[in-house]
């Protein structure tokens, strides 16, 4: 029953481990610091007005010297740090969630790399990672095949609405579909980010019905002004341990879907 589904939709970087991605493995194996290598990037995207995702990607493929391989990119997931209590997040919350006859799912809506993301600990736990990936040939990488930046987020809330998560469909995502045939409501969609990137997709969110959640590890103006601005529900501290405020607001949003249900 599609009203036991619950989505619950997740930026990466600094959401779910503490930095950047490319910061634990890729760019100090060039020897690079991190504000080195985010410098040269802004800087190609500055001189020749291409998309900041895309600009950085390029600059992987070119430190690389065009020979990025899957596997490469795979194995630098593991030496990802996550936030406190990440790592049995996903088993905990599912199982809180089939106590009262909810299904969840989890998803990952990012600008950082799918490679990554799939190499880490936490890979496999994603029903489907929405994020930046390069097309490869022999195991090579030679052109972007997904770039993921802040505006085109929200497409992908569309898609899990609807359960057309194939993002080679864009057919039946632009079709006209009624309430109550989309997959999962949209009260139902929990998303979970840090920052000014994740905007389009919490306001949506929130504006849908749904839960937007702005984490921090640090409380900043941003995340104040977020609140302040009415475009998420709820902030907390970045923290996915027991009892934990993020704990506590998941399994008070998971309650009243389930009451809503009965």
């Amino acid at each position: 029953m599609k009203n036991n589904i619950i989505a619950i939709m997740y930026d990466f970087d600094k959401t779910l481990c503490t930095k950047d991605m490319q910061e634990y493995t890729f760019i100090p194996n060039l020897g690079l610091s991190a504000e080195e290598f985010w410098n040269e990037t802004n800087k190609i995207r500055e001189e020749s007005k291409i998309d900041p995702v895309l600009a950085y990607m390029y600059l992987m493929l070119e430190k690389m010297n065009k020979q990025l391989k899957r596997v490469y990119l795979n194995e630098s997931g593991k030496n990802i740090e996550l936030y406190k209590g990440v790592e049995n997040w996903f088993e905990r919350i599912n199982k809180y969630a089939e106590e009262r006859n909810i299904k969840i799912e989890h998803y990952i809506i990012s600008s950082g790399l799918k490679e990554i993301i799939e190499g880490s600990k936490i890979g496999p736990y994603f029903k489907e990672i929405y994020a930046s990936e390069y097309y490869y040939k022999d195991d090579i990488a030679v052109w972007p095949k997904l770039a993921v930046n802040y505006t085109n987020k929200t497409q992908f809330l569309i898609r899990i609405n609807k359960g057309i998560l194939d993002i080679s469909d864009d057919y039946n995502l632009n079709k006209k579909m009624l309430d109550n045939d989309k997959r999962i409501p949209t009260r139902n969609m929990i998303y979970i980010g840090d920052g000014l990137t994740d905007i389009p997709c919490m306001k949506l969110t929130k504006e849908w019905g749904g839960t937007s959640i702005a984490v921090y590890n640090e409380m900043n103006d941003t995340i104040k002004l977020l609140l302040e601005d009415k475009r998420i529900n709820y902030i907390a501290k970045a923290n996915y341990e027991e009892e934990s405020e993020l704990d506590k607001i998941i399994k008070q949003t998971i309650d009243k879907i389930a009451n809503t249900n009965k």
